[in-house]
């Protein structure tokens, strides 16, 4: 099969959906199917990712990466524009993919749409974000209230509804956010967990040397958090939690990840608190993982939160808002949620994974890591639903 991607978020330090289609490329150029994605970027660029021995007596099978040169946007300038419509219907007409699909609903969803339906057998939609609950109806509960809110927003999620009709089928990680689409009325919802690359995010036994690094030879508990510093992310309540935890007992932060709101951030910081940036290497993220003793996370906006989920599955307890996909993936036996928002219950529940018994906890903790969705599962149920589709 020749499968081609085409996102607009596609960020130079990385980022979920980045991670998403790389590991993509790679699964399924393991499995024997080309793989392409276009997306926006510095300058115009051609590459090979990924290349299999040969399969099936075919060439060898390859995951490639298209950049489309474009302006940086004005709030992170590592994301750049996807433009130039008629070069990316050029590169799609020349690769005849099986599957055509977008990872955004605005100009990813564009771009496929303007390459028109003969361009693939299949034209299919990732839903990686939603914006509207992100953005909008936070601004509007707070200025109109609950009523306010949703008659406002009507009409985005009349505008949503009637973009994913255009394609054959949607993809969506969490549970929740395919019930809101249904409720919103978008038919052909395909609800498929994403799935985490165990070869490289497995439990470990903690390395001493690696916690002395983290903690830079303070003593107490290694609280570890991890994703796209970006005001939506509501880091304000990892910070605020984590100085009331700090208040009662020894314990360091370890951020992970890169943004706009970065040097804001470190200027708010209570002591204690470290930023590493953004880690490109996944294993030594990995291992940091397997180091530390709990996860805690503040957005309840993520459509699924890999981040947390590969915390799982190098056996790391984790904590999360109530609200959001962070929360479907988390197993209360060895994990805690918070009210969203609330960052003195995120300092409770960050408390009450801290002093458990860490024998039971880590025992726990293990047999949670052994129940993730890998990578090869997830995409074998893509495959499998594509394959349906085509069939139709």
């Amino acid at each position: 099969m020749n499968i081609v991607d085409i996102t607009e978020f596609y960020s130079e330090r990385g980022g979920g959906i980045r991670s998403h289609l790389t590991a993509r490329g790679h699964v399924l150029c393991q499995l024997g199917h080309s793989h392409t994605v276009i997306a926006p970027g510095p300058r115009n660029e051609h590459r090979i990712l990924f290349s299999s021995d040969e399969v099936g007596g075919q060439d060898s099978i390859q995951a490639r990466l298209v950049r489309i040169g474009g302006p940086s946007l004005p709030y992170d300038p590592t994301y750049h524009v996807l433009g130039h419509l008629g070069r990316i219907r050029r590169v799609v007409r020349d690769l005849r993919p099986d599957v055509l699909e977008a990872h955004s609903p605005y100009l990813g969803a564009a771009a496929v749409l303007a390459c028109g339906r003969k361009a693939a057998r299949l034209r299919t939609i990732f839903w990686h974000a939603d914006h509207i609950g992100t953005y909008v109806e936070p601004a509007l509960s707070h200025a109109f209230g609950p009523v306010g809110r949703n008659a406002l927003t009507r009409p985005l999620w009349m505008g949503v509804r009637a973009l994913l009709a255009r394609f054959d089928a949607t993809f969506v990680a969490g549970v929740a956010q395919a019930t809101r689409l249904r409720e919103a009325g978008v038919s052909n919802i395909i609800q498929i967990p994403f799935g985490v690359d165990v070869d490289t995010f497995h439990p470990r036994e903690p390395d001493p040397e690696l916690r002395m690094q983290l903690t830079r030879g303070e003593p107490g508990d290694i609280i570890v958090a991890a994703g796209r510093l970006a005001v939506e992310k509501r880091w304000d309540v990892v910070l605020d939690a984590f100085a009331r935890v700090r208040e009662r007992r020894p314990a360091v932060l370890v951020v992970f990840g890169d943004g706009p709101e970065r040097a804001r951030l470190q200027r708010r910081a209570p002591a204690g608190v470290q930023f590493l940036g953004f880690e490109q290497d996944r294993t030594k993220l990995a291992k940091a993982f397997a180091a530390a003793d709990v996860l805690v996370h503040g957005c309840p906006y993520e459509t699924f939160g890999l981040g947390v989920a590969e915390a799982i599955a190098c056996g790391l307890p984790v904590v999360v808002p109530d609200r959001g996909g962070a929360s479907e993936s988390v197993d209360l036996s060895c994990g805690a949620k918070y009210p969203s928002l609330d960052s003195y219950a995120c300092a409770e529940a960050l408390e009450r994974i801290l002093v458990s018994d860490r024998a039971e906890l880590r025992t726990l903790s293990l047999a949670a890591a052994a129940r993730v969705t890998t990578v090869r599962e997830h995409f074998k149920r893509v495959l499998d639903t594509y394959d349906d589709l085509l069939a139709t």
